[in-house]
């Protein structure tokens, strides 16, 4: 039997956010730091840029997949294995992960014990598939952990405006059945507007979505009737999602189009 106080919170750390077996913990203040970068630790930690950490308990009848090199440790007794069948699906899986950056070979640790990845300064998005309908279709590189009930899938843009203009990748990793997934998001949940579609339409100037409900039809049109119109009025291309489902999107990510402040 191990005895930890891994859930204890401390003046430096607190848990931020628990659901189902996933824990997410937040480090306060970075206090294990030299006295020449105290400074620069303080005033991150001010702007909410601190340290993250998920952690996961397992149990004989759910695993959980997690992204690759991402385990800081196994307590009790937790085996870890690839999601590999064999040779034909080693060589599936290795062409899906070549299309994108997500690797689609991910270790499987299952038993029963505490499963803890390593602390990011991403923010942490615990997501359940049921309220996406059974599948979400995410940006390259968030995918953290999850369940071992959901799949891992490689989706591909199915149209050509999506493919050329939409700066969202050609391929996109999606995940799909029933249960809880861990992404990082590079921005918190506070300032996620999160967009719930009926037969309708939202148009989005770039790549501000991070997650999305693969039943939406992505495409990319010009912001008015024609181009010139388009070019003239200074929007040119939106990135459109129509139909039925779920768009989560990052309005103020790197600030990107936002102009200075004036003087």
């Amino acid at each position: 039997m191990v005895t930890t106080n891994l859930m204890a919170e401390t003046d430096s750390r607190k848990i931020v956010e628990k659901r189902g077996r996933f824990t997410v913990v937040e480090y306060l203040r970075d206090i294990s730091v030299s006295p020449k970068m105290a400074q620069e630790a303080y005033f991150a930690s001010e702007m909410n840029v601190r340290k993250r950490q998920l952690i996961a308990d397992i149990d004989p009848k759910t695993g959980v997949f997690a992204q690759a090199g991402e385990m800081q440790m196994m307590i009790g007794g937790i085996e870890a294995a690839t999601n590999v069948k064999g040779a034909g699906d080693f060589f599936k899986k290795l062409v899906k992960s070549s299309v994108t950056s997500e690797t689609i070979i991910k270790p499987r640790y299952t038993g029963k014990g505490t499963l803890v990845l390593e602390p990011t300064f991403y923010h942490i998005l615990l997501v359940d598939l049921d309220e996406w309908e059974g599948d979400v279709v995410i940006e390259d590189g968030m995918f953290l952990a999850c369940e071992d009930t959901v799949e891992l899938e490689v989706t591909a843009r199915k149209n050509v405006s999506s493919l050329i203009l939409g700066g969202e990748g050609i391929w996109n990793t999606m995940l799909a059945g029933s249960g809880l997934v861990a992404l990082e998001s590079p921005v918190p949940a506070d300032e996620l507007i999160v967009a719930d579609l009926e037969d309708d339409v939202i148009k989005l100037d770039g790549s501000m979505a991070i997650a999305w409900s693969s039943s939406l039809k992505f495409t990319v049109e010009k912001t008015t009737s024609t181009l010139v119109g388009s070019l003239a009025s200074g929007e040119g291309f939106v990135n459109v999602y129509s139909g039925t489902g779920r768009v989560l999107i990052a309005p103020v990510r790197e600030n990107i189009g936002i102009n200075a402040p004036k003087e």
